[in-house]
C-alpha cells in the first residue's frame, strides 16, 4: 500500500477505485482473519449466527431524551436502548443483566445542548458495575473533555467511543449543534490525553447522504493513537427529517475505508452497525473487506460465505465492534 496516499485514494474516479479494490491491494492486520460482530443493539439471524438479545445491550442515561435531536436521528435510535436515568438504576439494570447472561453492554444516551452525553455523574456507578459484574463496558460520550475522560478511565470503562464530524455545516446543520470542527478535535485530544481507550466512528454521507468532511475526520483522528476505528454511514430512518434522503453509494463508503486503512495501518478498522440494509448492505461489505477492513457488524450472508470463498478465517462474537481494538492482535 506504500505508493498510496490517502489523498491518491480519495481523488480516484469510481472506475480506479473499483479496480484498485479489486486487485487485494488491502488486508486487515490479522491477515486471513475476519471478525464478525452482532451485539444485541438488533436481532441478528444467518445460517451462520444468531445474536442474543441479552449478550451486549445499550442502555440511555437519559431515557428517550436527546436536546439536539438531530435530523438523522431525531432520538429514534433512543428508542431501542434500556432506559438507565438515575445511577441506582443503572447499577439495577447491569445486575439484571449479568444475571441473564449479559457480557457487556454500551452506555450512551441523548445529547446535551453542548454535544455531551452526561455520564459525569454515572461514573462511580459503573465502577461498581465493573467491580461487581466484571461486564465489559464501552461508553458512548460526545464531545468530552480531559476531566470527564480521566473519570471514565477511573471508572474503569473499556473504551469510549464518539462519532467525528470533519466538517462545521454538517455540524450546524445536521447535529443541529452550534460547535465546530475544533470542538471535535478537543475531545480526542482530551481521550488521548486521558489513557482511555477510544474508538472514534466516521459517519459516511451524512451531510444528505453525499460525502463532505470525511477526508478531514479522518486527518483529524490520525493525530492520536485511537484504539480502533470504526466506519459507519448514513441511513435514513422511518420518522425523521431525513427519511427519504438517499444513503451513499457502496462504493463510496469503500473509498472511506480504503482511505482509513491507508492512513491507519496499523489500527484495527471495524464496518460498524449503522448503514444501509439490503442489497446495499451486500455490495458494501464485500467492498469493505475488498478494502481491508479487520470487522464487520451484522455482516450478511453473502458477505460471510465470501471470506469463506476466499479463505478468510472467521470469529463471530457477540460484542459491540469497537472490540476489535482487543479481537485483532496481531
Amino acid at each position: 500500500m506504500a505508493q498510496y496516499t490517502p489523498e491518491t485514494i480519495w481523488q480516484m474516479s469510481s472506475e480506479e477505485l473499483s479496480k484498485l479494490l479489486e486487485s487485494k491491494t488491502f488486508h486487515p492486520l490479522s491477515e486471513g482473519r475476519i471478525n464478525f460482530y452482532a451485539p444485541s443493539f438488533a436481532y441478528y439471524k444467518t445460517a451462520y449466527f444468531c445474536s442474543s438479545p441479552k449478550d451486549f445491550p445499550t442502555i440511555s442515561v437519559t431515557g428517550k431524551g436527546c436536546a439536539l435531536k438531530c435530523k438523522h436521528c431525531s432520538g429514534k435510535v433512543l428508542e431501542t436502548m434500556h432506559p438507565a436515568r438515575t445511577p441506582e438504576e443503572l447499577y439495577k439494570l447491569c445486575a439484571k443483566l449479568k444475571r441473564e447472561g449479559a457480557v457487556g453492554c454500551l452506555v450512551s444516551g441523548g445529547c446535551l445542548p453542548n454535544g455531551s452525553v452526561p455520564l459525569e455523574r454515572f461514573t462511580e456507578a459503573i465502577r461498581r458495575v465493573k467491580a461487581d459484574f466484571g461486564l465489559t463496558v464501552f461508553a458512548h460520550v460526545g464531545i468530552v473533555n480531559l476531566e470527564k475522560a480521566l473519570r471514565l478511565r477511573k471508572a474503569g470503562v473499556d473504551a469510549a467511543l464518539i462519532d467525528i464530524i470533519g466538517d462545521n455545516e454538517t455540524i450546524r446543520e445536521i447535529y443541529n449543534l452550534n460547535m465546530t470542527v475544533r470542538d471535535y478535535e478537543k475531545a480526542l485530544e482530551a481521550l488521548d490525553q486521558s489513557g482511555l481507550r477510544f474508538v472514534p466512528h466516521v459517519i459516511v454521507g451524512l451531510y444528505h447522504g453525499r460525502l463532505k468532511g470525511e477526508l478531514y475526520a479522518l486527518q483529524m483522528i490520525s493525530k492520536y493513537k485511537p484504539s480502533a476505528l470504526v466506519i459507519i454511514a448514513f441511513m435514513p430512518i422511518r420518522g425523521t427529517v431525513m427519511e427519504h434522503v438517499k444513503p451513499p453509494e457502496p462504493l463510496e463508503i469503500a473509498k472511506v475505508l480504503a482511505t482509513a486503512r491507508v492512513m491507519f495501518p496499523k489500527t484495527p478498522i471495524a464496518l460498524g452497525c449503522m448503514r444501509p440494509k439490503g442489497k446495499h448492505r451486500v455490495e458494501t461489505d464485500i467492498l469493505a473487506i475488498k478494502a481491508g477492513v479487520d470487522a464487520v457488524a451484522f455482516p450478511s450472508e453473502e458477505a460471510i460465505e465470501y471470506v469463506g470463498e476466499h479463505g478468510y478465517r472467521v470469529n463471530f462474537s457477540s460484542h459491540c465492534c469497537s472490540q476489535v481494538y482487543a479481537d485483532s492482535r496481531f
